[in-house]
């Protein structure tokens, strides 16, 4: 759960929680997750493919002997492909599923940066629709005229694809 579900009175903002970011890109997009989610960040490798897995499950990698499945963030949110490159990166993130830890890795086109914000930066995201699933997304943060979706990355996933997406790299 991120920090900023807390509440803060108006007039004691300056005592808000503050919290960091690390943003990513994809395409022309920008994006940010919780610092305190992220164990690692990894240059790309080609994961192991795994078999009969969505088609945004780009396999598993070995780390450090432990089995992490690896997402493809433009498969996963239905962007255009494209080419990994020099700059395409593996974020290794510690999530929570039910109350059941989890370690998955997400490919993004690069990292940018770490934003410091307060709650009183975030905005809520617009509704979007009973049809659009947002259930992933924590808010927006407005920077230098563009805006960052900040993503809640114990979201990212339903519990039964990570549970199938395990039983695949078990076996």
């Amino acid at each position: 759960m991120s920090s900023y579900s807390n509440t803060t009175r108006d007039d004691d903002v300056s005592s808000a929680p503050t919290g960091q970011y690390l943003s990513f890109t994809l395409g022309d997009e920008d994006y940010g997750i919780d610092i305190l989610k992220v164990m690692e960040i990894r240059g790309w490798e080609e994961p192991r493919p795994l078999p009969e897995t969505p088609d945004y499950v780009r396999g598993v990698l070995d780390l450090r002997g432990s089995i992490v499945p690896v997402i493809d963030m433009r498969l996963r949110f239905n962007l255009e492909h494209a080419e990994c490159t020099s700059t395409t990166v593996i974020i290794i993130l510690s999530i929570q599923l039910n109350g059941r830890p989890y370690t998955i890795g997400i490919v993004v086109d690069s990292v940018s940066d770490v934003l410091d914000m307060q709650v009183r930066d975030i905005k809520d995201a617009p509704s979007l629709g009973k049809n659009i699933d947002t259930r992933y997304i924590l808010g927006m943060f407005s920077m230098d005229e563009h805006v960052v979706l900040l993503l809640d990355v114990d979201n990212l996933l339903d519990p039964d694809e990570l549970t199938s997406i395990g039983d695949a790299a078990d076996g």
